[in-house]
């Protein structure tokens, strides 16, 4: 079989790697072209673009890069038909992937999405579009099948990939393997920095951030480097403070990190499956995130918080993001009452989220299809 996978973000091309990784098992003839990453590229895909191209953040970000993101659009179309595949398989980046599928649906391809956009929070509208034209819809969080249904559009949940990521993360890497070539002092907790993959958010919320080390004497700030950035990206955010940058090794960071600050998205959910208590930074442009207050229909930003319904994660948003605030929240879970209570969560967090397999569940219901 032919496979088509467009993965636009970091934390697609985690989800769409695993998933290439149980079709090919299933499938060992399998030829995947895709736009992704290098986790996908590893389990054997043809890369077209690599999403650090592809990634935009913000409405007036995405206006600036408009020609750029519609001449990306024409040439996926025209990528697609050359290699006309049995299926083509969207993971999330919605503003794309729904241009693409719409086209595609005309086309007579089969269309099949896996990693719900989340319309939920904005531009429920779309569910109109979706149920057009895409064949069938996989979702990873328990409350998008009882959000679908509502439109009178049966969806499969399939539990979350991440899941299944951290488990097999932990199994080939117990918790205590080397570290020591990537941290210069071993004997200092560790207080991770999670800021984003986008060169937007980075900028924004990593200088808040490292305002805080002088103030924690013993403990030390590593920051989780995006693979989609050069070191020289960080340089001048890192050379005054004197803080590591760990490329490609987040997973491994936080396994040994006391706690962490993260930027809102997948990575708050990854840090709570490695049982690490957090504080949810977020900070946009002025005008994008007056336009996302807007439109936006739910009352949290972080995975954790949605999921559970409940704020058992700190979020500190726009003017809330600042050292005074961050530096209050980040001492209520070094220690004491506030670290233990959101452990807890952490555990009612995972029993929500369902079982593992997910990918591999995704697999098998791909082949069915076909």
């Amino acid at each position: 079989m032919k496979y088509y996978i467009i993965a636009g973000e970091a934390s697609g091309d985690l989800h769409a790697g695993n998933l290439i990784k149980h079709l090919r098992k299933k499938d060992p003839d399998a030829t995947v072209r895709a736009w992704g990453g290098d986790r996908m590229q590893n389990e054997g895909a043809t890369i077209v673009k690599h999403y650090r191209d592809l990634a935009f953040m913000g409405f007036v970000e995405v206006l600036l890069n408009l020609r750029t993101i519609l001449k990306n659009i024409s040439f996926c179309k025209k990528d697609i038909e050359e290699f006309n595949p049995d299926v083509i398989i969207f993971i999330d980046y919605p503003g794309f992937n729904l241009r693409i599928a719409e086209w595609a649906k005309e086309k007579g391809y089969k269309t099949i999405y896996y990693i719900s956009p989340q319309i939920w929070a904005w531009k429920q509208s779309r569910v109109h579009k979706i149920k057009k034209c895409v064949d069938h819809m996989f979702v990873i969080l328990p409350f998008e099948k009882d959000f679908y249904g509502k439109f009178d559009y049966d969806v499969t949940f399939v539990g979350h990939p991440l899941l299944d990521a951290v488990e097999q993360y932990q199994e080939e890497k117990p918790k205590f393997q080397t570290f020591c070539e990537h941290n210069e002092l071993p004997d200092k907790p560790i207080i991770s920095l999670l800021p984003g993959s986008r060169k937007q958010e980075i900028k924004t919320v990593l200088p808040i951030m490292l305002k805080l080390k002088e103030q924690y004497p013993d403990y030390q700030f590593i920051i989780a480097g995006a693979p989609s950035q050069s070191p020289e990206f960080y340089e001048p955010f890192t050379r005054k403070k004197g803080v590591n940058v760990l490329y490609g090794k987040t997973y491994e960071l936080l396994q040994q990190s006391k706690a962490a600050l993260v930027t809102s998205g997948t990575a708050t959910l990854e840090t709570a499956l490695f049982d690490v208590p957090q504080v949810v930074c977020y900070k946009g442009s002025s005008i994008s995130y007056w336009i996302a207050r807007s439109l936006i229909k739910v009352n949290y930003i972080s995975l954790v918080n949605l999921i559970m319904d409940e704020e058992i994660v700190k979020e500190l948003i726009q003017s809330d993001l600042n050292p005074k605030k961050l530096k209050s929240e980040l001492d209520s879970i070094l220690t004491g009452v506030g670290r233990a209570k959101m452990l807890d969560d952490y555990i009612k967090l995972r029993k929500k989220l369902g079982g593992t397999g997910a990918s591999e569940n995704v697999a098998n219901e791909v082949l069915k299809t076909l």
